[in-house]
């Protein structure tokens, strides 16, 4: 039987190199005994010899490289396309996280928003208790020591990534430099902030601990921000920090540091205390929303700063200066060895 496949070539006994190509099913009942057959599987070395006569260059020079190539060489796989490459401007780019809108501007001037209703209803509970009389001026004094900053710093992850969300959020203690200034100054009187805010009662004050107070604040939200460690040991110490050690030392201080009779141990102890407890508590609140890292280096650094803090807090020229001055100070210098 004869394949489709096959090519039968017939040589004539007369005749010595005349060569036919036929149907071997059309003449298979037909061929003379004479003739011999031959049955060829047709492979590509068959036919090399009577192809590589063929001579393209001269019908097609300029096909003779690409006809050899392609006709002669093993077919190739197509490789799958591939994406375009992101440009390395473009490659770290992300969009900015936001909580109250989905533009950031917008985000944060509703934040901003938000934020200065919190803080400025905290200070009109304050404003009222001192008043009213509720508590003694001295401790109505500290609970807006202690309260305003870290209920301020509670509101910053309502702000977005993008760069004017510290800069709005700053905006808020700005406001309260300026108007420590116009009433620090006798342009404007306010005997509520006067009463809640200073030591004596007498409106001058305002432009030494409260002014200090506003601008650390602005500082450290332009500065360093809920990004960095240094924010939350800055804030923490001098607002639970400073603000506890006044008040423990006032009802537990009965023995006094030796280089500085206006301190006591019990102070000091809680002031460190306090700073360190709360900023732990803040290491775990922003870093709920990812903005740090929690580790044990942290917690070791804000224990450094802690104590650093109350013993310059302890030192006598903290008295003659002022505490919100060198407990910030002190915070950012130790924070930026330790973190």
């Amino acid at each position: 039987m004869f394949s489709g496949h096959n090519i039968l070539m017939l040589r004539c006994s007369n005749s010595s190199s005349s060569f036919k190509m036929f149907d071997p099913v059309s003449y298979v009942s037909s061929v003379p005994p004479s003739l011999t057959f031959f049955r060829l599987k047709p492979s590509f070395h068959s036919f090399t010899p009577f192809l590589s006569k063929i001579k393209p260059t001269l019908f097609f020079p300029s096909f003779s490289s690409s006809l050899s190539a392609s006709f002669f060489s093993a077919p190739t796989t197509k490789q799958p396309s591939l994406p375009p490459p992101i440009s390395p401007s473009r490659r770290n780019l992300t969009p900015a996280a936001t909580m109250l809108h989905h533009d950031p501007l917008v985000s944060d001037i509703f934040a901003t928003g938000v934020s200065g209703v919190v803080a400025l209803s905290f200070l009109r509970l304050w404003q009222e208790t001192a008043k009213r009389g509720i508590f003694d001026q001295k401790l109505n004094r500290k609970l807006v020591h202690v309260s305003i900053g870290l209920v301020f710093m509670l509101c910053w992850p309502l702000f977005s990534t993008e760069g004017s969300g510290s800069i709005l959020a700053a905006l808020i203690p700005a406001v309260n430099i300026i108007r420590m200034l116009i009433i620090g100054l006798g342009l404007w009187k306010d005997e509520a902030v006067v009463s809640s805010m200073s030591r004596f009662g007498e409106y001058r004050e305002l432009l030494k601990g409260p002014l200090y107070y506003a601008a650390t604040i602005t500082f450290a939200a332009v500065i360093y921000w809920r990004t960095s460690p240094i924010s939350i040991a800055v804030i923490c110490n001098m607002c639970a920090g400073d603000g506890m050690a006044d008040i423990v030392g006032r009802r537990f201080g009965g023995k006094k540091i030796p280089y500085n009779k206006n301190k006591s141990y019990a102070g000091s102890i809680a002031m460190a205390s306090a700073g360190f407890i709360v900023s732990i508590g803040y290491m775990f609140y922003f870093s709920s929303f990812g903005y740090i890292e929690r580790s044990w280096n942290l917690v070791l650094g804000f224990l450094i700063v802690s104590i650093v803090t109350a013993v310059v807090e302890s030192l006598p020229i903290s008295t003659e200066l002022d505490d919100n001055l060198t407990v910030p100070l002190t915070s950012i210098l130790v924070g930026s060895i330790v973190f």
